[in-house]
């Protein structure tokens, strides 16, 4: 099914880039980013959070997410680096740019665009708990099971997705594809 018929901003962009396929809409996206903020705000209610975006992917859902939320908040970013230029991760992570806010006794929630292998995010995790948090927890818009080599809890789950590599909505492949509205499968070329 061609779910990006009658949607001339994103029929456009489609019809531009073949090997895309929709498998979430923009509005499927909302709604769940809007269910996720529901629930965090019920569980951190009159608690000071601080949210701790990771870069590059997870800019787009984490203002989406913040603007949902609509609570007393702080906002920081990470960037870890695992990928060279590819699909596949090298399976070593580097801090690229740490937190800059202070961690210790705060409430911490780390938003990830995408839980893949688990060992980027397990490595997240554990840096952040050595510096004593009152408590982190992990909200991942995607999560890909099927390719988890380090076990993972994620708090807050958008969508379970399929063993497929994901653009769109923040995700990239080589610094491609982020600007789209959708979360597309990128077919293999050739």
């Amino acid at each position: 099914m061609d779910r990006s018929r009658g949607r001339g901003y994103n029929l456009l962009a489609m019809e531009s880039q073949p090997g895309l396929d929709v498998l979430f809409t923009g509005g499927e996206i909302q709604a769940a980013v809007k269910k996720l903020a529901a629930e965090i705000r019920e569980d951190y209610q009159g608690r000071q959070l601080l949210l701790v975006g990771v870069l590059k992917g997870s800019f787009v859902f984490l203002a989406d997410l913040v603007r949902f939320l609509n609570i007393p908040l702080e906002i920081d970013f990470v960037w870890l680096s695992s990928y060279s230029r590819g699909r596949e991760s090298s399976g070593r992570i580097e801090v690229v740019l740490p937190p800059r806010c202070q961690v210790k006794d705060r409430d911490v929630l780390v938003v990830e665009d995408i839980v893949d292998s688990g060992v980027t995010s397990a490595f997240l995790m554990e840096y952040l708990d050595k510096k004593k948090p009152a408590s982190v927890r992990l909200c991942a818009l995607t999560d890909k099971p099927s390719r988890r080599q380090v076990p993972v809890k994620i708090d807050y789950l958008g969508f379970t997705v399929p063993d497929k590599f994901l653009v769109g909505y923040g995700l990239d492949w080589d610094e491609k594809f982020r600007y789209l509205p959708d979360i597309c499968v990128l077919e293999d070329e050739g």
